[in-house]
């Protein structure tokens, strides 16, 4: 696939600390209760945290219960790219970014009671997060 913004691992490195460059680049994932927005509940916008994508809006976040941020949908459709991933003998929907294709996490359809029954499961380290002005 190709994508608007494009790097070479070198430059990723560069601008992605390691846990960053590991959950991003790599598809790795972060250890459930440990990331920084997990318990975010300011109205704002989640963004990609390789590029600045516009991912999520607060008001579609929930508390699932999986140790990660959690949304319902993503703020626009063409904001992240679905794939099929069949690693560690799982059947799952992989979620990137649709402007580098840095990997956020995975969507699985438990998102029971939400408007969507969605549940976008992000990686913290995956996004940044900037409060909507008051």
């Amino acid at each position: 696939m190709t994508y608007e913004i494009e790097r070479t691992t070198e430059q990723w490195r560069e601008i992605l600390n390691p846990q960053e460059f590991q959950v991003l680049r790599e598809a790795a994932t972060e250890r459930p209760w440990t990331g920084p927005l997990l318990d975010e509940a300011r109205p704002g916008v989640y963004s990609c945290r390789a590029c600045g994508n516009e991912l999520f809006k607060a008001e579609t976040k929930f508390d699932a219960g999986c140790g990660w941020p959690s949304f319902w949908e993503p703020l626009r459709q063409e904001a992240v790219k679905h794939v099929e991933d069949n690693s560690l003998g799982m059947r799952r929907v992989e979620v990137l970014c649709a402007k580098c294709g840095s990997h956020l996490g995975h969507v699985f359809p438990d998102g029971f009671g939400t408007p969507t029954g969605d549940r976008y499961c992000m990686n913290s380290v995956s996004m940044e997060f900037t409060p909507s002005a008051q």
